[in-house]
């Protein structure tokens, strides 16, 4: 089993390691396909540390990364524990970390999958996501994933950008 399971800080790079910054919101469709491929990747090692971390190989099936529910839970998730243990320090957010448990445990339920209940593994996988061949098939075959981009809210998204970058 990898020692990054076990160390959440393991999952980013040093502070002295230049690193691409992050979007500061993930849209799942507005991605172009490379960087869904790539941030699904970072999502699956992440929430291989969930499932062993937090015991939630019952809660979480192996196979959540073909149900858009919850790949959407778990960016939320993920993009909440990075802010929280992985960001600046907020102010006012001295039970952060706490926050972001109580939220963990109130999407627990919705990360169940009833209709992969006769597939749940008995325990969590003992390879990094990253290397499932199932993964990687999903990641190179997957509509979802090679989908054209489409934005939701595109229209709100651009006006938040040009209110972040006003006309001279």
């Amino acid at each position: 089993m990898s020692d990054d399971l076990f160390n959440p800080a393991a999952l980013w790079p040093s502070p002295t390691t230049p690193a691409k910054a992050p979007p500061r919101r993930w849209v799942w469709t507005a991605m172009e396909p490379a960087d869904r491929r790539e941030r699904l990747r970072e999502l699956a090692t992440w929430v291989d540390w969930l499932r062993v971390t937090f015991e939630l190989h019952n809660n979480i099936p192996g196979c959540w990364y073909r149900h858009p529910s919850a790949v959407e839970h778990l960016t939320a998730l993920y993009l909440g524990w990075v802010r929280t243990y992985a960001g600046p320090q907020e102010p006012g957010r001295g039970l952060g970390e706490a926050e972001w448990i109580n939220t963990l445990h109130a999407l627990i339920p919705r990360l169940s999958l009833p209709a992969c209940a006769t597939s749940h593994e008995p325990s969590p996988p003992r390879a990094a996501p990253t290397t499932s061949t199932d993964l990687q098939v999903f990641l190179d075959t997957s509509p979802t994933i090679a989908a054209p981009i489409f934005h939701p809210a595109e229209a709100e998204a651009r006006r938040l950008v040009d209110e972040a970058d006003p006309p001279l």
